[in-house]
């Protein structure tokens, strides 16, 4: 083999990508991310390099420029086509040129062009975007620069974006990450899955700070920020002055508002938990979920994650409700023909199935499996709730969020995305269009917790009859940009975008009020503002604007865009071009193009392609196949040694083990592993040895052997589950108490007592076990709170438990 040196990419080429260096600046809930790729080609011969990596799926790309020595190259936003045949042109004339377009198929996949690069030269790509952060469980604003892009899977016959993949620990180039935080708030706090260099406050209010990723960052995951203020749920409302040099009128021209409001629900109602609704829960069984959750030793896989959490729902689940379970590969499966009625039996017989799914369907096909489901009726008077699982790993995003969006008036759609690198776009554009909650479940995160409150979401009664009443100065007029509020949930934020019109009077003020009802109960928020600009905030509010009706227009089917006759299939891509020119943010059918046109001397010699390689998680490379369907990636790159870390587990490497070439990169093939399962085959040896169980998390130990009723059996199980022997159980029961009423009261205070850290992931199940309990109308509960107590050696009040 040739003995190459510096940086390579898959052929064993020199790599022209040496750096990216990241700047955040945050200003309350909105992210300003400007990105800097250096790039050097020290070959003789003139390159052409491209990268494909990924981006945050609701970000608005609204800057992209090139320097070269000391001239900088300002892109310009065309449509696609003609932005590919200038960039084609420029390139086989000689000339400099640069190329970012957002992937068909997926808006949180972007591929950048670098053309001519000549021998010897170096340039620099900045490339500017603006988001929104998302509001989390614990009132933290959640920002991801995502660092890892994983494999994507396509159905047979469908087209995908050609990513070039290394393992995350060969990746030639390096990172260095800085953030600034600002809000009216303090900033209480700034955590990180990644190591940070301490948070430096900048005043004294403590309402602006800075923050940067420690060196050597290893390229194993995304880059995650939780960012805390003080107050943080309070509605706020930023009016920003349109552009000098746009014309009035028009969207850029214009002031905008954008109104953040978080609906507080009166408690009451928020206590009162639906008994009543079909639950459908769609669990991702493709080979990628049986990557370790973090790279922790010991960590347990995304699919037995997922287990455990299906274990908690089930047990969770009112009575009265209907269910039922998927799971998708490359096939799909279901436990039911259609959705049961839930009762001690039919969670019995789920539970036993659930036990047995591993990662073993192949690829990621979601589409197929979701048709299914909708094809089924709906059951009168209970409610679709749909719960997806899945890394995300997908390469037909659009046309799975469209679907959601067709059936979105039977069901509401809560998405969970899995692990580094889930699509953005697809978790967030699934809970979006179903009217639903996204969650995302990375690093050491416990997925369980989220997923409970995401079920506490789908119990709460739905908010119906939203609407929103604008009240404006005389003269002033509103056009809403935003599509309509469809849901709204207990302390999560609500984005309204609008474009203002007209003069107003100096220190003029607004209001909006959101209207709403809630169990039958109209409510409303109110939130006032001042119509005077806001300094300093260039045109980040357009931007966001701009992208979210972009993003509403591609969403939408060509005939429902056409203003009467015939329907014309170019009326959509027309108004997304003008749009995205107009505001100068990218979409699915316009591109960023660049051509240095300066120099006038063209760049002589043949042009050679190097494919920039993109992370990927190195336990991916092992993942499952796209059987039926094919991997959106090439072969993982030729290394000339590669050490791969073996997950340590109680099996042992049987002399069945396989070195196997995966796209010329050795590695090792193991048979299917089976948690606790000893290899015994090279013993000579005639003794019955039983299979080591690893032992059960003591909190799932007790939930399992919930009744679906809510109550619990005396037994020997329940004895060893909260410490005791079956002797010392029995022996403290109050005689006149029957065997499942101080069962029920045993576990509730082990609950309270030694698993208060978990309460979001039981809370729901006590709820049931005390609706139980209060049925039963008990003499002594008094009686047995204290017994419990003394035999649990804890101090739980009866009115702690709720009976």
């Amino acid at each position: 083999m040739e003995n190459c040196c510096g940086l390579l990419t898959s052929k064993q080429e020199p790599v022209p990508l040496k750096s990216v260096e990241v700047e955040l600046e945050v200003r309350d809930h909105v992210a300003t991310v400007v990105s800097t790729l250096n790039y050097e080609n020290k070959e003789d011969k003139p390159l052409e390099a491209v990268f494909v990596f990924p981006m945050p799926g609701d970000a608005a790309v609204c800057h992209f420029s090139a320097t070269i020595g000391q001239t900088q190259i300002v892109a310009e936003v065309k449509e696609k086509q003609k932005a590919r045949e200038e960039y084609d042109d420029a390139l086989s004339s000689g000339q400099q040129a640069f190329l970012l377009e957002e992937s068909d198929q997926s808006p949180d996949i972007f591929s950048l062009s670098v053309g001519s690069l000549p021998p010897g030269e170096s340039a620099s790509i900045r490339l500017e975007y603006v988001t929104e952060l998302a509001v989390q469980a614990d009132e933290g604003l959640r920002f991801v620069l995502p660092a890892v892009l994983n494999p994507r899977y396509h159905p047979q016959g469908s087209e995908g974006v050609q990513v070039t993949s290394v393992p995350a620990s060969l990746v030639p180039y390096s990172l260095s990450f800085s953030a600034r935080v600002s809000s009216p708030r303090p900033v209480s706090k700034v955590e990180s899955n990644c190591p940070m260099d301490p948070l430096k406050y900048l005043n004294t209010e403590q309402s602006q700070a800075t923050v940067k990723l420690a060196a050597g960052h290893k390229f194993d995951k995304d880059v995650e920020l939780l960012i805390y203020y003080k107050d943080a749920h309070q509605p706020t409302a930023v009016v920003e002055a349109g552009q000098t040099s746009a014309k009035p009128g028009t969207l850029m021209g214009d002031p905008l508002v954008m109104l953040s409001l978080y609906p507080e629900f009166p408690q009451a109602v928020m206590s009162s938990l639906a008994s009543c609704g079909e639950f459908v829960f769609l669990l991702d069984r493709s080979g990628s979920m049986g990557v370790p959750m973090n790279n922790n030793e010991g960590s347990q896989t995304r699919i037995g994650s997922a287990r455990d959490t299906l274990l908690l729902l089930l047990k969770s689940i009112p009575m009265g409700c209907y269910f039922n379970i998927y799971s998708f590969g490359s096939s799909y499966e279901h436990i039911f023909p259609k959705s049961v009625e839930y009762s001690e039996k039919t969670m019995e017989e789920a539970l036993k199935k659930v036990e047995g799914m591993e990662d073993d369907l192949g690829g990621t096909e979601i589409l197929e499996a979701l048709k299914h489901i909708y094809s089924q009726a709906c059951i009168p008077n209970q409610p679709r709730q749909l719960f997806v699982f899945t890394d995300g790993e997908v390469g037909n995003t659009k046309e799975v969020i469209n679907l959601v969006k067709k059936n979105s008036a039977s069901h509401r759609c809560f998405s969970f995305g899995i692990g580094e690198g889930a699509s953005s776009a697809l978790i967030n554009g699934l809970a979006k269009e179903g009217g639903g909650h996204a969650q995302f479940i990375t690093g050491i995160d416990r997925m369980q917790p989220k997923v409970m409150q995401s079920l506490r979401f789908a119990l709460q009664p739905a908010v119906v009859d939203i609407s929103v009443k604008w009240d404006l100065p005389k003269g002033v007029s509103v056009s809403v940009l935003s599509p309509p509020i469809t849901t709204l949930f207990q302390g999560q934020r609500s984005l309204i975008y609008a474009q203002l019109t007209g003069q107003s009077p100096k220190a003029a003020e607004g209001s909006v009020t959101v209207k709403y009802s809630l169990a039958g109960h109209p409510s409303q928020n109110k939130l006032h503002f001042n119509l005077k600009p806001a300094e300093d905030s260039g045109l980040t509010v357009h931007r966001l604007a701009a992208r979210t009706l972009i993003r509403s227009l591609e969403m939408v089917e060509d005939e429902e865009v056409v203003e009467g006759g015939e329907p014309d299939e170019g009326v959509k891509k027309k108004k997304v071009v003008e749009l995205s020119v107009q505001s100068g943010v990218s979409s699915a059918f316009t591109a960023f193009i660049a051509v240095n046109k300066g120099s006038g001397e063209t760049i002589q010699g043949p042009l050679v392609r190097r494919n920039v390689p993109t992370p990927m998680p190195m336990m991916a490379m092992c993942g499952g196949g796209a059987s039926g369907g094919r991997m959106m990636g090439r072969p993982i790159p030729r290394m000339v040694s590669c050490s791969m870390p073996m997950r340590r587990t109680v099996m042992e490497a049987s002399p069945s083990a396989q070195m196997v070439n995966v796209g010329g990169m050795k590695s090792c093939s193991m048979p299917k592993r089976r948690t606790g399962v000893v290899q015994r085959e090279s013993l000579n040896c005639s003794l019955d040895i039983e299979p080591l169980q690893p032992p059960r998390d003591p909190l799932l130990q007790l939930v399992s052997l919930q009744k679906a009723s809510g109550c619990w059996e005396l037994d020997p199980a329940l004895a060893a589950a909260v410490g005791k022997t079956s002797e010392e159980v029995e022996n403290t029961k109050p005689a006149s108490e029957n065997k499942e009423v101080w069962a029920t009261i045993l576990a509730l205070i082990w609950l309270h007592g030694f698993k208060m850290d978990a309460q979001e992931e039981w809370e729901l199940l006590a709820m049931k076990a005390v609706s139980w309990l209060r049925a039963q109308n008990a003499p002594c509960v008094a009686e047995c709170v204290e017994a419990g107590n003394t035999l649990l050696g804890c101090k739980v009040q009866k009115d702690a438990l709720g009976i």
